[in-house]
């Protein structure tokens, strides 16, 4: 029995070093959106045209006198207008929260992370087409594609009244949600589909109504990007079975240092 049990703890140190020898490279893409937008338009158009023709003619002999005159004018003029709203899809790519997102999958250290192409064209439906851009070979050397599509983004803007004083807050802030999807290069398969929700604020005290606030867009952005980072970090190492937070240092070369497992000592049977 110790020495099935001492193979077993081989084999699971084995497993644990071949483990992270083929950790997954994921490329991480910049989050597509769509939008419904409207304008409103107004087109004022006048136009006018005119033009006066005229000839004349004098006569004279010795038994007669004569005259004659011609006048011809013309005139055209044209008004149009009209107003309405004008509905088109805003299609593209945000290129702002994914930076923190990468940079909590290089401190797990779980995975490798592989540079993937922004997406070049016409941000037409195709954006979408995400087994396409991998076909196209828009993520060389990844193993999986983690894309991203905003299906919520909304700024605001409050204030409210304190309960003592005449001072108010007031706060812009954002919320973000990101649906995500993991993507195998190789066989198109979803290992890994969840929605991860970011936010930030900023407030500030007004001691007077009337004054003027500038708010910290930086700030809220930033917040939001972290909180989206830290949610999506969760739950894609939840789904896809890896261990959170493994913080590996870095070696010699800069690059996270590949981890050193020792089996557990076990007791050494002698057999004679």
């Amino acid at each position: 029995m110790k020495r099935r049990h001492f193979i077993s703890a081989a084999v699971l140190a084995m497993s644990s070093l071949s483990a992270w020898a083929a950790e997954p490279k994921i490329a991480v893409t910049d989050l597509t959106y769509e939008e419904k937008v409207s304008e409103y338009f107004r087109v004022v158009a006048a136009s006018s045209k005119s033009s006066v023709k005229g000839s004349y003619s004098e006569r004279e002999t010795d038994h007669s006198y004569s005259q004659r005159g011609n006048i011809n004018a013309k005139s055209e003029s044209s008004y149009y207008e009209a107003e309405g709203y004008y509905t088109y899809i805003d299609r593209g790519e945000l290129k702002t929260y994914t930076a923190d997102l990468k940079g909590a999958l290089l401190k797990g250290g779980a995975v490798h992370l592989v540079q993937a192409r922004p997406y070049v064209g016409k941000p037409m439906e195709k954006i979408y087409d995400i087994i396409g851009r991998i076909k196209q070979g828009m993520y060389p050397g990844a193993d999986y594609v983690l894309f991203g599509t905003v299906s919520n983004i909304q700024f605001r803007q409050e204030s409210n009244q304190l309960q003592y004083g005449n001072s108010m807050t007031a706060s812009l802030s954002l919320d973000l949600v990101v649906d995500f999807s993991l993507i195998n290069t190789k066989t198109f398969e979803v290992k890994a589909a969840f929605s991860a929700a970011g936010s930030g604020v900023d407030t500030k005290i007004i001691s007077r109504a009337g004054d003027r606030v500038v708010f910290n867009r930086g700030k809220v952005m930033q917040e939001t990007s972290r909180t989206l980072a830290d949610n999506a970090y969760n739950e894609l190492m939840v789904q896809f079975g890896l261990p959170r937070g493994m913080n590996r240092p870095a070696n010699a070369n800069g690059n996270a240092a590949q981890p050193v497992v020792t089996p557990q000592p076990e007791p050494v049977t002698v057999y004679r």
